[in-house]
């Protein structure tokens, strides 16, 4: 037997149709769970990140719309002794996230609270003409 393999392919496709098929990048395994939900007014990224604290965690737009989530945590030191059993520890990790082209980057907030880091990306507001605009013909 061979063990499963490990995709993406538990997202809805609405997120392959607004975030592309790329839409998040892990630069290693360790990357924390990933949270993404839509409403009509925002996309909320959610991320578990406890232990850390904010001073740690940096969040960047860059001119190609990703959206990137850094930690650099300092390695923890065994100053205390050999460890008898290890089943986490504090690295460095980055997530990378393809944004839609809808969103309002002015506005985007982010908070931390119980282990949660939490990034609202606000929608950018749309007409409320819903009619078609008419193109005259010369």
């Amino acid at each position: 037997m061979t063990p499963a393999k490990q995709t993406q392919s538990w997202l809805p496709g609405i997120f392959n149709d607004f975030f592309g098929d790329e839409w998040i990048t892990k630069s290693r395994s360790t990357v924390p769970a990933v949270n993404i939900m839509e409403d009509e007014k925002c996309y909320t990224v959610e991320l578990a990140v406890p232990g850390l604290c904010k001073d740690e965690i940096s969040i960047r737009i860059d001119d190609d719309n990703h959206l990137t989530i850094t930690v650099d945590s300092v390695k923890e030191e065994e100053k205390r002794g050999k460890y008898l059993r290890r089943e986490f520890s504090r690295s460095q990790f980055t997530q990378t996230l393809v944004l839609p082209d809808n969103i309002d980057d002015t506005r985007i907030e982010a908070r931390q609270e119980n282990g949660l880091l939490t990034i609202e990306i606000p929608k950018k507001k749309t007409s409320e003409n819903t009619e078609p605009k008419k193109i005259d013909i010369k």
